[in-house]
């Protein structure tokens, strides 16, 4: 089969298309013939091994210290149909079509990926009313906004600023805080602002333009999806028992967190979203319901893999960049 070999850390242009050998699923797996998978900030930065909190040097040491070994094709989520199961799978059959994302291991930027029916590897029936290419933006947006805002308790009425609305984890934030009732405030550039409109975002703001700190307006919850806003400034933009979301903090950010959240009333919260079956399942049914819709910027075929990295990189995409997986030019 094809697929997307990681072959050493830094640029792009260290993912090469090869000829690897096709997975055969085990007992308990099922075997995904792949239709969509996407490339994520999180991709970029496992790539380059430009992670915050030092986690790069942990990289090495768990997947090879000079180049990648044991884990060489990237990729964290994606749709496709059921093409064979194990003799113990009980909730798939072939033909079924599914999304989902996977574990630590990754392996969603080829043609085919196997999954355990259970696991840290998780696979749902695709919602009814997105395409495949749809489908396969939605997990791991949806698993981080929903861990970091559940956490909020978010109330009709609250008000909701998301800085860095504008990626994978940030529109489903917004569409996720509308449905719960909150006033939503969306950060990000200019040329996300019309797309954050379209999803509900009651007030946009373009940070190059206008510091949400300096407004004058303070909020219920403050989701820093990106990690980037002053840390003291959104503090004082909270209100008394307000909470403060922080979707990529630096080890600094983390232990002024505890010090916030002890000292204050204001509560300050980081952490990471784990895959689990019950939150895809939610997710799907809030898509189902029309309550959660697809943002989709590019669409790069697998063999554009550099490129659609170096535009990821730009910080330019609006929503989610999504790879096809074209099935048809096999020979």
């Amino acid at each position: 089969m094809k697929a997307i070999v990681w072959t050493r850390y830094g640029p792009p242009e260290g993912l090469e298309l090869r000829e690897v050998e096709k997975p055969v699923p085990k007992d308990n797996e099922i075997l995904v013939k792949i239709r969509a998978t996407t490339v994520t900030a999180g991709d970029c930065e496992m790539r380059s091994l430009k992670i915050a909190l030092g986690l790069g040097y942990i990289i090495r040491l768990f997947n090879g210290i000079r180049r990648p070994k044991r884990t060489t094709i990237l990729g964290q989520e994606l749709s496709g149909v059921v093409e064979a199961v194990g003799n113990d799978v009980t909730k798939f059959k072939p033909g079924d079509e599914v999304f989902g994302a996977t574990d630590f291991s990754m392996g969603a930027y080829a043609e085919y990926k196997c999954f355990p029916e259970e696991g840290e590897a998780v696979v749902a029936l695709k919602p009814t009313n997105l395409s495949f290419e749809e489908a396969a933006t939605i997990p791991m947006g949806g698993f981080t906004a929903l861990y970091f805002l559940r956490r909020a308790n978010i109330q009709e009425g609250h008000k909701v600023l998301i800085n860095g609305a504008g990626g994978s984890i940030g529109t489903i934030g917004v569409q996720l805080a509308k449905h719960w009732g909150a006033e939503v405030t969306a950060v990000d550039s200019a040329g996300k602002l019309e797309m954050l409109r379209s999803i509900g975002a009651d007030h946009v703001i373009d940070y190059k333009q206008e510091d949400f700190i300096k407004s004058g307006e303070t909020y219920d919850v403050i989701f820093d999806v990106v990690g980037k806003a002053s840390y003291s400034g959104s503090v004082r933009t909270l209100k008394e028992n307000g909470i403060h979301l922080i979707g990529n903090p630096t080890v600094a950010r983390m232990v002024r967190s505890q010090w916030t959240s002890r000292r204050s009333s204001k509560k300050v919260i980081t952490g990471a979203a784990s895959n689990n079956i019950e939150d895809l399942e939610f997710l799907k049914g809030l898509i189902e319901a029309g309550k959660i819709k697809a943002v989709i910027d590019r669409r790069y075929p697998l063999e554009q893999m550099v490129e659609a990295h170096k535009y990821v990189e730009t910080g330019q995409k609006v929503g989610n960049v999504v790879i096809t997986v074209d099935h048809d030019n096999n020979t």
